[in-house]
């Protein structure tokens, strides 16, 4: 099974508009992967990679796979070595902070699908999409621990991270397409604010309802004749 190449370039070109992209800025990557697909052009601001060529429009429902949570390498040794207070980031605080991010990706993303028309689904189908997420590189610059009393930490940015997503037919185990996109939390727009659990929450749920929408998009643009 191959996917449509509509679907190709709508991606392409949803995740080329959203700023804060700069996955495939100046750097060489093949046109044509180890598995056969087939890198979209012009890609300045992301990377997308899919096999053109068939249709989509039998997908109705989708299987969300849970997103595997990666921290940037080293964040945890940085993390330690860049504060100046005396608390320091556990294993314990990580396994926490990657389990709520994927958990809330879970979240958006299934409200987003479903209210977009696609319902969310456990099992394979010839009419299910399933869909692989990662979130990589994940740079939190203030983590917010239960440990961390009154002190306060001021960011420009609460962090970034990156997200890798792969679709599959679900019953045949074909790809159909992955993508990669980074973004930066922006939410303060360059001045320094005061950087804790509930804005650390809020800027990812900002970055994970844009990625949401642009699947959401890609799928629906995918539909067009």
């Amino acid at each position: 099974m191959r996917p449509s190449k509509t679907f190709a370039i709508a991606l392409a070109a949803l995740l080329l508009s959203c700023a804060g992209s700069a996955i495939a800025k100046k750097q060489d990557f093949p046109d044509v992967t180890e598995d056969g697909l087939h890198r979209v052009p012009d890609s300045k601001m992301a990377l997308v990679y899919a096999e053109p060529g068939a249709e989509l429009t039998q997908y109705k429902r989708v299987q969300l796979m849970d997103a595997y949570v990666a921290f940037k390498k080293n964040w945890q040794r940085d993390q330690r070595r860049g504060s100046i207070d005396p608390i320091r980031i556990t294993d314990k605080d990580m396994e926490k902070i990657k389990n709520s991010l994927a958990e809330e990706f879970h979240t958006i993303f299934r409200e987003t699908l479903e209210e977009g028309g696609y319902e969310v689904v456990d099992e394979a189908a010839d009419d299910v999409l399933l869909i692989r997420p990662a979130i990589i590189n994940l740079d939190v610059n203030a983590p917010d621990t239960p440990r961390a009393g009154t002190s306060m930490t001021f960011t420009s940015s609460a962090g970034e991270m990156t997200l890798y997503i792969e679709l599959y037919d679900s019953v045949t185990g074909d790809m159909i397409a992955k993508a990669m996109d980074r973004r930066m939390d922006s939410t303060s727009s360059g001045f320094y604010t005061w950087t804790n659990s509930v804005s650390n929450k809020v800027a990812a749920k900002k970055i994970l309802k844009g990625w949401a929408s642009i699947l959401l998009s890609a799928l629906n643009e995918a539909k067009q004749p």
